[in-house]
């Protein structure tokens, strides 16, 4: 059980914990390539989106000091694709706008907001994600104090290094720390490993993994934080 008078801060994940990831990535991907055939016509004809696949295992190959920095990666394959093809160097800031726009289109688990904005008024919270999430373009900036990700940290879910940015930048120390998300190990092995109190969101009902340290805390969304916290202030 979590002690909530001990929490000062609540550091949440984003992906497939707020909203559903898979999806959104899929159609992002498919919207970059068909804009990439209207606009950059031989890039497409030369290179299928299995190729587009290849040539992200291959720069995951030769660059592993950046394998945290989805970003990193993206924009790597669009130039050499692009480069490739016969085009320069700006079909890479063009690229990744559309597949910025696409990737930021969530849609937001219904509990989300009613349940952060009611967390807000008591904690700092903090989002904490190894993707590229923008919260202004999906349009909850202003349920955060701040976002920390694996890019800006410097690396990835579960390493230390990213908890402690997060603590950092909520201002207080990794036992007054709750975080909160859906990956048995990226999430709730990573943070009690830095110091930090975790809460599983399971939202599939599935088994804890043995293997594991316990989470302090389940949920099936975080639509039941308020009222596990509120339990654990009792």
């Amino acid at each position: 059980m979590v002690h909530v008078n001990d929490i000062r801060a609540i550091t949440l994940d984003l992906d497939d914990t707020l909203w559903e990831i898979h999806p959104v990535i899929h159609r992002a991907e498919r919207e970059l390539y068909d804009w990439l055939g209207k606009q950059y016509p031989r890039v497409t004809e030369q290179f299928s989106r299995e190729d587009m696949h290849a040539h992200r295992a291959a720069v995951a190959d030769e660059f592993p000091q950046h394998g945290h920095d989805y970003t990193f990666m993206r924009r790597k394959v669009l130039a050499r694709v692009g480069v490739a093809a016969g085009y320069d160097a700006e079909i890479v800031d063009e690229a990744m706008a559309v597949f910025d726009s696409h990737r930021n289109a969530v849609d937001i688990f219904p509990e989300v907001r009613p349940a952060l904005s009611a967390l807000r008024e008591r904690f700092v919270l903090i989002a904490v994600t190894n993707g590229n999430a923008n919260l202004e373009m999906i349009g909850i900036d202003d349920l955060f104090h701040d976002i920390v990700t694996a890019r800006t940290a410097g690396a990835a879910k579960p390493a230390k290094q990213i908890f402690d940015a997060a603590v950092d930048a909520a201002g207080c120390q990794p036992e007054q720390t709750l975080h909160v998300g859906d990956h048995p190990e990226f999430d709730v092995a990573g943070a009690i490993s830095a110091g930090l109190h975790a809460v599983w969101v399971n939202r599939h009902g599935t088994a804890w993994p043995a293997e594991l340290q316990e989470p302090h805390g389940v949920v099936a969304h975080v639509g039941e934080l308020p009222e596990l916290l509120e339990r654990g202030a009792r």
